[in-house]
């Protein structure tokens, strides 16, 4: 696969795990379109593995949301600014505690908002808490799972 390709299939996963915090944009399913779009093109074993893997992971995804209690933010605060946050901080947290760090990442993310909307350690607190209850579970599951497929094509992209 030429360089252009690549840099085209990383930018559909970066949009992937980008609409994973954007409701209503279908963020797994980029994620897992531009690793199939990869596997096709390079047609080794890593590449089909990975993408047999990727499936397998992103469809319990799918159904461990489905598991989840609903989303609810009305009421909550959450403002378009507390998912850039939530996102930065995971992607941020991932890259420097590879895998584990998402998750301190993302939680960080929101506080650190939330703290520059309400003002104060406690309330801030408070709504890193409510906005975790409602949302950021299935959110970072997601999210998570994302960036695992992400992080192990950078692997085999690097590996070949």
């Amino acid at each position: 696969m030429d360089l252009p390709q690549l840099l085209l299939v990383g930018l559909v996963l970066l949009l992937g795990v980008v609409g994973v915090l954007i409701p209503g944009v279908p963020g797994t399913w980029l994620v897992w379109a531009g690793l199939l779009w990869w596997a096709l093109h390079v047609r080794s074993t890593l590449s089909w593995s990975l993408l047999v893997a990727a499936t397998a992971l992103l469809l319990v995804v799918q159904v461990v949301k489905w598991l989840l209690p609903p989303r609810r933010v009305r009421g909550l605060g959450v403002t378009p600014r507390t998912a850039v946050f939530a996102g930065a901080g995971a992607v941020l947290g991932f890259v420097l505690v590879p895998v584990v760090g998402a998750v301190p990442g993302f939680v960080g993310g929101i506080y650190l908002c939330e703290r520059r909307r309400l003002g104060t350690h406690g309330e801030a607190r408070a709504s890193v808490r409510a906005v975790m209850r409602s949302v950021g579970t299935s959110v970072l599951v997601e999210l998570f799972a994302c960036l695992l497929v992400v992080g192990a094509w950078v692997g085999a992209v690097a590996a070949q």
